[in-house]
């Protein structure tokens, strides 16, 4: 899929990429494993898969899109996630890691484009907190303290992996 040399920040965005790629169609089996139920809506989450995929097939020919895209992509999955499972399962800490996507990928000339996804991450939640509550379907309060536990735990993983990818890059200044 890389047809010419890239830079280090589209190759690391490219790597998480695919490490939320690969990772994603197990979400619904953690559901059904440790929640015992809503494997058939925890499906949905798999929507934004091709969205994802796009990201390394874009990236040899337009870096810059591919970068734009992660936190991008990344911000609106969360959106939609929090719709089916609640701001009780926490989902909306996805978030931390598209913050964190937007601070370590754009270069230092496209720092507007970087406070403005910046922003629009920011703007996703205050809408999301303020308007999404109750999931599409119905948790008990304990199958809600279980996924906020699994998501806690992928967004502690995602942050990790970001921040361990992006090691040693020079800061955009």
């Amino acid at each position: 899929m890389m047809q010419r040399a890239q830079d280090p920040r589209t190759v690391a965005g490219v790597t998480v990429a695919w490490v939320i790629i690969v990772n994603k169609p197990f979400y619904p089996f953690y559901v059904w494993w440790l929640v015992g139920s809503g494997v058939d809506i925890s499906t949905l989450t798999l929507v934004s898969l091709p969205f994802f995929l796009a990201i390394p097939l874009i990236a040899g020919k337009f870096p810059f899109a591919a970068r734009l895209a992660l936190p991008v992509i990344g911000t609106l999955d969360t959106v939609f996630e929090t719709v089916i499972f609640g701001r009780a399962s926490a989902t909306l800490l996805f978030l931390a890691p598209c913050m964190a996507l937007a601070l370590v990928t754009f270069h230092p000339t496209e720092k507007w484009w970087q406070r403005g996804v910046a922003c629009f991450i920011f703007v996703c939640f205050v809408v999301s907190w303020w308007t999404i509550g109750n999931p599409i379907f119905s948790w008990s309060e304990g199958q809600l303290a279980t996924l906020l536990n699994i998501n806690a735990f992928a967004v502690a993983s995602l942050m990790a992996f970001i921040c361990l990818r992006y090691s040693g890059m020079a800061s955009p200044t």
